[in-house]
């Protein structure tokens, strides 16, 4: 992870200041830097040792930061990792703007791998997550929203990158196609998961601890898992509440929302189906030589599941 960020940091120079400050800034906010790590030890997994998995950990984590600063715009939203995001320090259309420098970068640096395989891989997933934004758009403030459409729009838009970093792992080992599928299984897995357990923590975690405001899913009019299976497992005044909730991205009755997701059981409704992805990552992660690399992602996709942030 260290060579990774030697390279990021290489990488994100420019002639223009504001590029390389914005740029900068939202790197060192930190973040899990779960995409590449997912990369390296897939290649760890399978004995790939060459420098090509470091430039290309840096890419999708490029990637992630790019559709970061999008995001945040869209949203409007202030506070990411405990601090103001780019869009809130620099303003809205610089945050785009060097979103976009950050894609193209990205895209500069992929073609040095050489690798066809590999620029249809992120070529493809760059396109599936900017759809999946887009369906994220369109699907604001609609409180009929059910579980498979809100599966589809986080398998697009969070567990596509996740899927895509395994996969180019297996790519750059020269895997079997059998052994290349279990990779993405378990990166889209895993991405699932993540993104469940993350809008769990919207009304069951801690704002300090996770750098962001509780409710901040609700402000947005974006219906989650939580919700939606609070709406479906809620006396006909709960869903109202929440559906009202939803359709006007009203924070107002966020301590009322937050107690009707509890007393539903919608967080362990979620927390199940999460569970159930991070089943499916452990059963594809299985399939992978054993090795302390493969160990490491069979540890990864359980703890998880005790996420608090």
């Amino acid at each position: 992870m260290l060579e990774v960020d030697k390279v990021i940091s290489q990488r994100l120079t420019s002639s223009v200041p504001l590029v390389a400050q914005i740029s900068q800034y939202i790197i060192a906010a930190g973040g899990k830097r779960l995409r590449p790590a997912l990369l390296l030890m897939v290649c760890g997994a399978l004995g790939y040792g060459g420098t090509h998995r470091f430039s290309l950990a840096a890419v999708v984590e490029l990637i992630h930061t790019a559709t970061l600063l999008h995001d945040d715009v869209v949203d409007a939203s202030t506070l990411r990792r405990g601090r103001p995001t780019a869009n809130e320090t620099f303003g809205n259309p610089a945050s785009v703007l060097v979103g976009d420098f950050l894609h193209t970068r990205s895209f500069q640096m992929m073609v040095e791998a050489g690798s066809m395989r590999i620029m249809e891989i992120l070529s493809e997933a760059t396109n599936v997550i900017a759809e999946g934004e887009v369906l994220q758009l369109m699907n604001m403030h609609d409180a009929s929203l059910d579980e498979e459409g809100y599966l589809r729009v986080i398998r697009s838009k969070t567990a596509k990158l996740f899927e895509a970093s395994a996969r180019i792992g297996a790519v750059l080992a020269e895997s079997t196609p059998a052994t290349e599928q279990a990779c993405a299984t378990y990166g889209q897995a895993l991405g699932t998961a993540f993104q469940i357990i993350d809008d769990v923590l919207d009304y069951d975690g801690d704002a300090a601890e996770m750098g962001k405001n509780l409710g901040d899913d609700l402000r947005e009019g974006k219906s989650t898992l939580p919700l939606i299976a609070a709406i479906k497992r809620g006396t006909v005044q709960q869903a109202a509440t929440v559906r009202r909730a939803i359709e006007e991205g009203s924070t107002e009755q966020l301590a009322d929302i937050i107690a009707i997701v509890k007393d539903t059981g919608a967080l362990g409704v979620a927390r199940d189906a999460a569970i159930a992805e991070a089943r499916r990552a452990v059963s594809a992660a299985q399939l992978l030589p054993a090795n302390p690399y493969s160990g490491a992602l069979l540890e990864l996709a359980s703890q998880l599941l005790a996420r608090r942030m």
